[in-house]
């Protein structure tokens, strides 16, 4: 199978997705080239795609941009080459023969196996949502009535297994909740939660800052749990790699834990 038709086998799923317009795209590589053995994770970081050509792996598959910003400069090379780990990262890529291709619009709305669905199975509020929202980007679990602090803890210690700990917490901690929001990436919002009735949102930082959608929702008396966008999405690339070994003929794929993007240091 060669990386190209990989890259048509996920977007022909998703209706929601405009092939002409999408990310999900070859970011860099041969789009012709034959694939056996997948790299998948969260972002193609310099460590992520050196793993990959020391590894020899024919392709990887990231789910965030590998050049720094959303569209990865499409049709704008000379944004690449203006920064110097841009460029660098471009020319080893170019060097070692690597093909990068992007699973992003497709994996965030992608029944079953995507990000928001594999969220909401990690922290252990089942396979079915309660409701999805019209976006269909966020999701509701119900669940037994319980308090804000002890969802947080049930939280932090699933997200501690894959390299966060802690988690942060807005709200009154004793406040009784049981229709839980959850969301990742940059669709975190408040008011979808409340439309589709939850009590308390779990948001990532890539989409909740504090002087806008956290003082909103304190001001709103609606409970927040933070974590880390990166923590948020792990899960996704775990069934994306599955998805691939269960669906894609002579083509098997390992996941590449990324993990929190911070290390928390105190005294």
């Amino acid at each position: 199978m060669k990386a190209i038709d990989i890259r048509d086998h996920f977007v022909s799923q998703a209706d929601w997705v405009d092939p002409d317009t999408t990310v999900d795209r070859v970011i860099i590589g041969d789009p012709q080239k034959d694939v056996r053995r997948v790299l998948v994770t969260w972002i193609s970081s310099f460590p992520a795609v050196r793993k990959a050509v020391d590894g020899q792996f024919d392709l990887l598959i990231t789910h965030e941009p590998t050049f720094y910003d959303h569209p990865d400069h499409r049709g704008e090379e000379d944004k690449i080459e203006a920064t110097e780990v841009g460029a660098r990262k471009k020319r080893f890529l170019e060097e070692s023969g690597l093909t990068i291709l992007r699973n992003h619009d497709v994996w965030d709305r992608f029944p079953k196996f995507g990000i928001p669905w594999a969220w909401g199975s990690f922290l252990g509020f089942g396979e079915e949502p309660g409701a999805i929202s019209e976006s269909r980007y966020q999701h509701r679990y119900d669940i037994e009535p319980t308090t804000v602090d002890e969802l947080a803890g049930r939280v932090a210690a699933k997200t501690a297994s894959i390299g966060e700990p802690y988690v942060q917490v807005i709200g009154d901690g004793a406040k009784t909740v049981q229709r839980i929001g959850v969301g990742t990436g940059c669709c975190c919002s408040l008011d979808a939660y409340e439309r589709m009735g939850c009590d308390l949102s779990i948001v990532c930082d890539d989409g909740s800052c504090y002087w806008k959608n956290l003082q909103c929702a304190a001001d709103r008396e609606h409970p927040v749990i933070r974590v880390n966008h990166g923590t948020s999405e792990e899960p996704g690339m775990v069934t994306m790699t599955r998805y691939i070994n269960e669906s894609l003929d002579g083509v098997t794929a390992e996941h590449l834990p990324h993990g929190s993007c911070f290390r928390l240091v105190g005294q």
